[in-house]
């Protein structure tokens, strides 16, 4: 693993000729500078730049010349409709065109004021745009890393072992469906499937009907960068130049149909019809301050077994992440209330960093391409509310909680729409963001 140094992109002290850029509350400040893509309304999609509440037009930005030298090739890679082009060729690129378009938002400089002369050729309101999906997403993976949350939905189906024995050793994980990947603002329905209590006498049927526990997992995401040939494996010192940047990811689960249909071979339908991302990809360069030691494992656990294992990994593989899990019901949204948060959690406390997560995926010469999605498992921490799913927070149903409106919830009902929200915060450095992950619950559509 590269050690990853900050440099002048993290500045606290910049300043960008966008104003809504310099406001301390924003997700998006110079500092951050995510890739996404969007398009205008009648327009083709492109990569864009996420600025305050602006996106910098990465095409406008060719056409006008702004880039030069080593910019201007990393730009040419951002012409298309994905970030496939750009990530393929590895973390070079990207963080070429990051300090590119750093160095065309900063307030009080030549490329600046070029820039800032121009900004409705280049500039595009986040409000006039649709944001889509940031890669062509060939694969996707999701670990289940957080041993926090392990051990507390261990407990609710193994009260007397709650964690098995492998934990401690190997990433768990399973291999998802691309497929129903959306992004941020996508609604989609509760899905239907066979379930049976756990309790059911051996007589009674399954039935087949819309899920009565459906459940979001408030995770994050990573997405694979240049990738590795088949057969070959990626070794944990250099897992970093394989990983493009983070997003956020609701990898929304059936509870009751998973109970019924997961053994022996692991979550199918139930996890299958519905996962949502946030547009805006952090770039692991954003994310430099914020790099802190891995998970200090308590007393009596395990060391990672060699190939898991290295001392920059120990020093700087966590990272100081804290996720924010919001609801707003269908009656709050009648009435006009803010979403209500019901959760906070850490990920620096991650059992398993992100890039032991990849050298694991590829340790048996699985192959990663660009583009590939890796999600990283419920963020739960430590804390007694630092729960990442309402499976956790209700006690599997059993203590339901009350919202602002007076509703109750043991799962999430149709109407409810969950907010997802990432920041990063150190003393010394901007506060960057990750935007929003949200989407509402329809209603099932029967089998005609």
């Amino acid at each position: 693993m590269s050690e990853t140094l900050t440099d002048t992109t993290h500045d606290a002290a910049l300043r960008s000729w966008v104003p809504s850029a310099n406001d301390e509350s924003t997700d998006f400040p110079i500092q951050n500078l995510p890739f996404g893509i969007f398009r205008r309304a009648g327009d083709e999609a492109r990569v864009g730049v996420a600025i305050g509440d602006q996106i910098l037009d990465v095409a406008a930005c060719l056409v006008a010349g702004l880039f030069e030298d080593a910019g201007e090739e990393a730009a040419k890679l951002a012409r298309g409709s994905s970030l496939n082009s750009l990530m393929h060729r590895g973390r070079g690129p990207a963080s070429t065109l990051r300090r590119a378009a750093s160095s065309l938002l900063r307030e009080g400089t030549e490329n600046g004021t070029k820039a800032a002369a121009i900004e409705a050729r280049i500039l595009v309101p986040m409000s006039e745009a649709v944001v889509l999906l940031p890669a062509k997403i060939g694969d996707f993976t999701d670990f289940y890393s957080s041993i926090f949350h392990a051990e507390r939905v261990g407990r609710m189906f193994r009260p007397d072992n709650p964690l098995l024995p492998n934990y401690k050793y190997v990433p768990i994980a399973y291999h998802g469906r691309s497929s129903t990947i959306e992004v941020s603002g996508t609604d989609f329905r509760r899905p239907i499937g066979q379930r049976r209590p756990p309790n059911a006498p051996p007589e009674e049927l399954p039935t087949f009907e819309p899920s009565h526990a459906l459940d979001y997992e408030a995770e994050f995401g990573f997405f694979v960068g240049a990738g590795n040939r088949t057969g070959e494996a990626v070794p944990l010192d250099r897992a970093e130049d394989y990983i493009f940047g983070m997003c956020l990811l609701n990898d929304w689960s059936a509870r009751d149909i998973q109970a019924w249909e997961y053994q022996p071979l692991g979550p199918f339908l139930a996890k299958s019809f519905a996962s949502t991302i946030s547009p805006w990809v952090v770039t692991m360069d954003a994310l430099a301050p914020f790099r802190v030691g891995a998970y200090q494992r308590p007393d009596g656990d395990p060391q990672p077994l060699p190939y898991l294992y290295s001392e920059a990994n120990e020093r700087n593989g966590g990272l100081d992440i804290t996720m924010e899990i919001a609801i707003l019901s269908e009656s709050m949204r009648e009435q006009g209330m803010e979403p209500y948060v019901l959760s906070r959690s850490r990920f620096r406390e991650f059992y398993w960093s992100i890039f032991q997560m990849l050298t694991h995926h590829t340790s048996n010469g699985c192959r990663l391409i660009p583009g590939d999605l890796i999600g990283t498992g419920t963020v739960s921490s430590s804390g007694a509310d630092e729960m990442g799913s309402i499976l956790e927070k209700t006690k599997r149903g059993a203590e339901p909680l009350t919202l602002p409106s007076g509703q109750v919830r043991s799962f999430v009902d149709d109407g409810d729409e969950i907010i997802l929200r990432g920041y990063c915060e150190r003393e010394g450095y901007r506060r960057i963001g990750f935007g929003e992950c949200r989407a509402r619950v329809l209603p099932a559509r029967f089998l005609s």
